[in-house]
């Protein structure tokens, strides 16, 4: 099978929420021939166009690190990491260095999902540590820099019970029809809807740095 294009893509994240979405989208899309995931367990997925790289990620190989553009679909709780050391190691510290990584290898656009809160400033660590890793991105100079910042992410997370989103999901839906207007950045939104606009975003010909909120991201 021919395809229409010769970029590559990277992602790391590519067996979470949106970063499993994301690869699917990207398997289908004719816009690249490779699709790379840096990862250290298999994505189950067999397919032509798959480059499934086993990383580790604290003593990164620079070599692997190439692509056209890059998809950080990484994220976790600082529950589920275990400490906020831990949390930051993954939500900073990975990111950053594959964005450094990447820069110097040649990628030209790098797209991230972020959070809705993201501050830099911000007296809520978590919140703190996202608008941190996207000052340094944005620090890195990349031609293009998507960051998308979605609220309460919808969707399958694969056996994953996090008691505090599937009660927030509840209300969310219940509370949908009503977040209109200012409010609809604050609504849930699906999955598939953000992994949906990192394929789209990555496709504009603009050059320089975006910040996509939540209610932006509904239209995917």
């Amino acid at each position: 099978m021919s395809y229409s294009s010769n970029k590559t893509a990277l992602i790391i994240g590519a067996t979470g929420l949106v970063g499993k979405q994301v690869l699917n989208y990207l398997l289908a899309s004719p816009i690249y021939n490779q699709i790379k995931i840096l990862t250290r367990r298999s994505s189950g997925i067999q397919h032509e166009k798959l480059n499934e790289i086993f990383f580790d990620f604290d003593k990164p190989d620079a070599n692997l690190v190439k692509a056209d553009d890059i998809f950080c679909c990484l994220g976790t709780t600082i529950k589920k990491a275990g400490s906020e050391e831990s949390f930051k190691k993954v939500d900073f510290q990975y990111p950053l260095q594959i964005g450094r990584l990447g820069k110097l290898n040649g990628a030209s656009k790098y797209l991230i999902v972020s959070s809705m809160g993201a501050d830099s400033k911000s007296f809520i660590f978590y919140n703190r540590v996202k608008g941190e890793i996207e000052k340094e991105l944005t620090d890195l100079h990349y031609d293009t820099l998507h960051i998308l910042r979605p609220s309460l992410l919808l969707g399958d997370r694969g056996g994953e019970t996090r008691l505090g989103e599937k009660i927030g999901e509840v209300l969310a839906k219940i509370l949908d029809p009503v977040m209109i207007g200012p409010l609809r950045k604050y609504a849930a939104i699906d999955s598939a809807k953000v992994a949906r606009g990192m394929l789209e975003l990555a496709q504009s010909p603009q050059k320089g740095v975006f910040v996509h909120n939540s209610a932006e991201l509904q239209r995917f």
